[in-house]
C-alpha cells in the first residue's frame, strides 16, 4: 500500500522529485566516472608508465572530493525537497496518517527515485569518464594511448553512493516530515519561530570541533595525507556551516541587506526580509554554494602552494590538468546550486503574487529576487572563503611553517561568478510566470 502511494507520487510530481533524480543520477555519474579514471590510470602506471604516478594521485584525490560533494548535495537537495512537501505531510496526517507511515512512504519515494537516478547516473559515468580521459590527453597529463577502461568496482562503488547515501537522506528527513503536526497544513506563517532544533544544533557544534580537529591534524602532515586531512576538515566545516547555516545567514542578511536596502529601498529591503523571515530556505541555496568555493578552492590553491614550496612551476597544457579535474566537481556543484535556487524561488509562487497584489510592480519584484540572490550568495561566499582560508593556511603551515598560500584571483572570482550567475539564473527562471504572468495561477 505505501510502497504504490510513494511509486504515485513520484509519477504525479514528477517536477518537484526532479531535483533530486539530478542530484542522485549526477552524484552517480561523477563518483563513478571519477572511479573509472582512477582505475584506468592506476592500469596504465602498473603496465610501465611511472609518469602516471602524478595522474593517479590527483585523480584519487579527486574521487575523494567528488565523493565528499556528493554525499553532501544529496543529502541538502532531499532534505529541502521534503521541507517543502509540508503541507502535503500536514494533510496526510489530517487524515489519519501516522508519523511511522510518512517516514515509510518518504524513504519509499527516495528510492523509487534513487533506483531510477543510478541507473541513468550509471550511464553518464562512462561518458563523463570518456570525456575527461581525453582531457586529460590533451592537457598531456596522460600518454596519447590512454583510453577509459570500464569495469565493475567504480559502478558497484558509485551505486552504493547513490543509494545509501539517499537512503540515510531519507531517513533523516523523514523524521523531519513525521513530526509535522496533523494541523499544521492549515497554517501559513511566514517567519520561522525556531532557527535551531536540538539535533541541528548538536550537529554544528560537533561538525565545527571534528574540522578543527583534522585541520590540526593537517598541520601535522605534509604531501597527499595532509591535503586529505585538509579537504576532511573543510568538509566538517561546510556541514557545520550548513547546520548552523540560519543563525549565520539571519547575522549576515542583517549585514549585507543593509547597503541594499539603502541603495533601493522597496525591492532591497524586501529582499533582506526574505531572508530573515526564512533563513533555513536561504541556507538551502546558500550551502552549495559554500561548499563549491570551500572546496574547489581548498583543492585547487593547496596543490598551487605544494607546487610553489617544491619549485615546480606547471606551464602550457599541464597547468591546466587540475582546473579540469577540478572543474568537472564543480560543475556538479554549479547544477546543485541551480537546483536549489530553482526550488527555493519555485515554492514561492502565490507568495510573489500577492505581492504583486498589493501594488509591486514586475521590475522592482525582479530587483528584490535579485537582491534576495545576492545577499545568498555573498553569504555563501564568505562562509566558502573563509573555510578554505584556515584549510589552506593549515596546509601551508603543514609544509612550509609559514601561514602564507599561494591563490588565483581569477580562478577565485570564475568559481564565485559560477555560483552567482546559476544562483541568479535559477531564482529568475523559476519566478518568470509569477512575476510578470496573471495574478491567478492557471
Amino acid at each position: 500500500m505505501l510502497a504504490v502511494l510513494a511509486w504515485n507520487n513520484v509519477r504525479r510530481q514528477k517536477t518537484a522529485f526532479a531535483a533530486a533524480f539530478a542530484a542522485v543520477s549526477l552524484a552517480v555519474a561523477l563518483v563513478g566516472g571519477s572511479g573509472l579514471l582512477l582505475v584506468s590510470a592506476d592500469t596504465v602506471r602498473e603496465a610501465g608508465h611511472p609518469d602516471m604516478d602524478t595522474v593517479v594521485s590527483l585523480l584519487a584525490l579527486m574521487a575523494v572530493l567528488s565523493g565528499l560533494v556528493s554525499i553532501f548535495v544529496v543529502a541538502g537537495t532531499l532534505s529541502f525537497h521534503v521541507m517543502q512537501q509540508r503541507r502535503q505531510w500536514g494533510l496526510l496526517r489530517t487524515v489519519g496518517m501516522t508519523p511511522g507511515q510518512v517516514r515509510r512512504v518518504v524513504t519509499a519515494e527516495a528510492m523509487v527515485v534513487a533506483v531510477m537516478a543510478t541507473v541513468a547516473g550509471s550511464v553518464l559515468a562512462v561518458l563523463y569518464g570518456q570525456a575527461l580521459a581525453g582531457a586529460l590527453v590533451a592537457t598531456g597529463l596522460a600518454p596519447s594511448g590512454f583510453h577509459l577502461r570500464v569495469t565493475a568496482g567504480p559502478f558497484v562503488w558509485s551505486a552504493a553512493v547513490g543509494l545509501i547515501v539517499t537512503m540515510v537522506a531519507a531517513t533523516s528527513a523523514s523524521r523531519k516530515a513525521s513530526r509535522v503536526a496533523p494541523l499544521e497544513v492549515l497554517q501559513e506563517v511566514a517567519a520561522q519561530a525556531g532557527l535551531l532544533s536540538r539535533s541541528r544544533a548538536t550537529v554544528g557544534v560537533l561538525t565545527v570541533a571534528g574540522g578543527v580537529v583534522l585541520l590540526f591534524l593537517a598541520t601535522e602532515h605534509g604531501g597527499e595525507r595532509g591535503m586529505e586531512l585538509a579537504l576532511g576538515g573543510a568538509a566538517s566545516l561546510c556541514v557545520a556551516g550548513s547546520a548552523l547555516g540560519p543563525v549565520l545567514l539571519r547575522a549576515m542578511a542583517w549585514v549585507i541587506g543593509a547597503p541594499l536596502a539603502a541603495l533601493d529601498p522597496g525591492p532591497g529591503e524586501l529582499a533582506r526580509a526574505a531572508v530573515l523571515t526564512q533563513p533555513r530556505r536561504a541556507t538551502s541555496t546558500a550551502s552549495p554554494i559554500m561548499l563549491t568555493i570551500a572546496l574547489a578552492c581548498t583543492f585547487l590553491f593547496a596543490v598551487a602552494t605544494s607546487d610553489a614550496a617544491s619549485g615546480i612551476q606547471r606551464t602550457g597544457p599541464d597547468a591546466w590538468g587540475l582546473p579540469v579535474l577540478i572543474g568537472s566537481a564543480v560543475l556538479y556543484t554549479v547544477i546543485s546550486v541551480l537546483n536549489s535556487s530553482a526550488m527555493s524561488m519555485g515554492d514561492r509562487a502565490d507568495e510573489l503574487r500577492l505581492l504583486r497584489a498589493a501594488g509591486i510592480t514586475p521590475a522592482q519584484l525582479t530587483r528584490a529576487i535579485c537582491w534576495e540572490s545576492a545577499i545568498v550568495t555573498c553569504s555563501g561566499a564568505l562562509l566558502g572563503t573563509g573555510i578554505a582560508v584556515v584549510s589552506l593556511v593549515a596546509l601551508s603551515l603543514a609544509g612550509t611553517g609559514e601561514a602564507g598560500f599561494v591563490y588565483s584571483v581569477p580562478q577565485y572570482l570564475a568559481v564565485l561568478g559560477l555560483c552567482a550567475v546559476s544562483g541568479l539564473a535559477g531564482s529568475l527562471l523559476s519566478t518568470r510566470r509569477a512575476r510578470r504572468g496573471p495574478l491567478v495561477a492557471g
